[in-house]
């Protein structure tokens, strides 16, 4: 198994409850893959990854109740905060922004007639798929949205759904983002969507968990540098040596996978010269409170000019702290990545202040990268870009011989989710004890 994210560990779990010798290789010092958790109080963790799921995320949650852990519902209530288009901070009720509604509801309802008509198991028969993935979501944009308030929110929208720059995907891939996650209002939804509830003490012990009941047959700081097939079997080489198995499941990105020394070579890589990185950089703001809530505001925010573009109360049920976190996606995220710490430091903080006056100095404040992780080539997942899902999409789960493929880029429900990643560590297993 290379890779110790929920894919990874998922397949490995489930390959071993039927009895199978596993061996997990992880590059990490840690597992989770784009999970990880941040203590940001003694006994209070936040989810500087992956965090929130909705009651159709059925895999996620039979793994919550089998695991022994609990979810718990998402911050909402209060009043929301918005910075548009060089006015001034406003608040109002709900979370739909200060702008004309009509132009974002013709916004929404083009989004919809796309999304409607994506084949999610197979984008790439969509009607008329070779021209919807020949363009970008920013070619798109330019030619359909006319009012300036929805060209102001669109690129907003994708970053906060994808982690996208328009620039950097397809509309294709964009289309079949939002239909693979239950289409776009149940992903923009807190109560009844895809947001609704976090896991308590957060999402990070999914795989801290699994890992568990592997033990030492999870090898940290194991970067799998090649692997090598014959007729026999496969060869898997570290930095610390080999190991000889019979298959071997590949759960990483896809630019992560194609790194890897593959012999024979695959006819097709997993990733292209479009394939873009998720744009996403997560920031953490702690207080001795959520004290926004004392002003009748529900640390919610959407804003054009970063780097925060929006913030979400993602304060511990326990208690003793509030937790403002801050996105910063698409084209912001590059840019507020190549900063010095302290500088970002200044400009969060700044931000946040103007956002929800009367906030003092944070007492806590972390930024988590993954523009720029190593081993995670951006989050929440990779973005395909023109022509990438006819080129790549019909092989997306083909195995490669005696290699499998999983991670949530191979899943087409869910795509880029929790919920897809451990669909596509339970399609592998499935796979793999039909095959040996």
């Amino acid at each position: 198994m290379v890779g110790a994210g929920l894919a990874g560990l998922t397949a490995a779990t489930g390959l071993a409850a039927q009895g199978a010798e596993v061996t997990v290789f992880e590059a990490r010092d840690r597992v989770g893959g784009r999970t990880r958790g941040i203590e940001v109080a003694p006994g209070s963790w936040v989810d500087a990854g992956a965090a929130y799921l909705g009651d159709r995320h059925t895999e996620v949650h039979s793994l919550v109740a089998e695991l022994g852990l609990k979810t718990t519902p998402a911050t909402t209530a209060g009043a929301s905060r918005f910075t548009l288009g060089g006015a001034g901070g406003r608040t109002r009720p709900g979370r739909f922004p200060p702008l004309d509604a009509v132009a974002l509801g013709r916004m929404f309802d083009l989004l919809d007639e796309l999304t409607a008509a994506v084949r999610p198991e197979a984008p790439w028969l969509t009607p008329d798929a070779a021209a919807l993935d020949a363009v970008t979501a920013g070619q798109w944009a330019d030619r359909h949205l006319t009012h300036p308030d929805a060209r102001l929110f669109f690129p907003l929208f994708l970053g906060e759904m994808m982690a996208a720059d328009p620039a950097d995907v397809s509309v294709l891939h964009m289309a079949f983002y939002l239909r693979s996650g239950g289409g776009l209002r149940y992903l923009n939804a807190f109560e009844g969507g895809a947001q609704q509830d976090r896991i308590a003490g957060g999402a990070h012990q999914l795989c801290e968990r699994l890992a568990a009941e592997l033990g030492d047959r999870v090898r940290l700081s194991s970067p799998v540098r090649a692997i090598h097939q014959d007729e026999a079997g496969v060869t898997v080489r570290t930095a610390d040596g080999s190991v000889r198995v019979d298959a071997v499941v590949v759960a990483v990105p896809p630019a992560l996978a194609d790194a890897v020394d593959h012999r024979p070579s695959p006819s097709h890589r997993r990733a292209g010269e479009r394939t873009a990185r998720g744009c996403a950089v997560k920031v953490h703001l702690v207080y001795p409170a959520p004290l926004w809530r004392a002003e009748g505001l529900s640390g919610w925010s959407v804003n054009s000019e970063g780097p925060l573009l929006s913030t979400v109360d993602d304060s511990p049920d326990a208690g003793g702290v509030g937790v403002l976190t801050g996105f910063v996606t698409g084209g912001e995220a590059h840019r507020f990545a190549a900063r010095p710490a302290a500088e970002q430091r200044a400009l969060a903080v700044a931000q946040a202040g103007r956002l929800f006056p009367h906030l003092p100095e944070p007492i806590g404040f972390h930024v988590t990268d993954w523009v720029n992780e190593e081993y995670s080539k951006g989050c929440y997942a990779a973005l395909l870009g023109p022509g990438e899902w006819l080129r790549h999409g019909p092989r997306l789960t083909t195995p490669h011989r005696r290699v499998h493929w999983a991670g949530t880029e191979t899943s087409t429900e869910y795509f880029g989710l929790m919920e897809g990643a451990i669909r596509s560590g339970r399609r592998a297993v499935a796979e793999l004890l039909a095959t040996y």
